[in-house]
């Protein structure tokens, strides 16, 4: 079977490309008017996985819990992300701000250690790249914490700004895909 070619591929798929630009620069447009609406529908995206998640595990824990005796785990786990998937629905801003909050902690966490990890390995040339790695890490930890609504806001713009540019490349490549049919 032969490998199809650029111009077939083109023929066959050139509006799936349209189809995901449109919804790109859409979300993108929405994002930067909107962000508050842009960040609320990421944590409904957020519960609605939650939720779906901790519903299969249970389910999953149930079939499973005559062939495997740690059953329970999963049950917990899977009762753990449906009440949190619930509480994203009906908290969405305290769910964003925790979210966020959780992100912040990891960020320091790990700066500290890229910093320990340059001291563990003087001498290599690179113990610079971690300490500054570091350092911006734990300082972009803490701006997260000190400004968690407007650090979310200013997230969930850029997302907007990388959407709408990504969505019109998609664009241009589709129209660049769709032209080779008339070549």
């Amino acid at each position: 079977m032969e490998a199809p070619s650029i111009r077939q591929i083109s023929r066959t798929y050139w509006w799936l490309l349209v189809i995901r630009a449109l919804f790109a620069v859409l979300f993108g447009i929405l994002a930067i008017i909107a962000p508050l609406v842009a960040a609320l529908f990421f944590i409904f995206l957020f519960g609605a996985y939650a939720l779906f998640d901790g519903l299969l595990s249970i389910v999953v824990s149930l079939q499973e819990r005559h062939t495997y005796s740690r059953w329970w785990m999963l049950l917990i786990s899977g009762i753990a992300a449906v009440i949190l998937g619930i509480f994203a629905f009906f908290q969405p801003g305290v769910t964003a701000v925790a979210l966020f909050w959780i992100v912040a902690l990891w960020l320091i966490i790990s700066g500290i250690f890229e910093i320990l990890a340059a001291f563990a390995l003087r001498g290599l040339g690179i113990e610079w790249v971690l300490v500054i790695s570091g350092i911006l890490s734990i300082i972009v930890g803490i701006v997260f914490f000190a400004h968690p609504v407007a650090s979310i806001l200013t997230i969930v713009w850029l997302i907007g700004v990388f959407s709408l540019v990504h969505g019109v490349m998609l664009l241009i490549r589709a129209i660049r895909l769709r032209s080779l049919l008339t070549a």
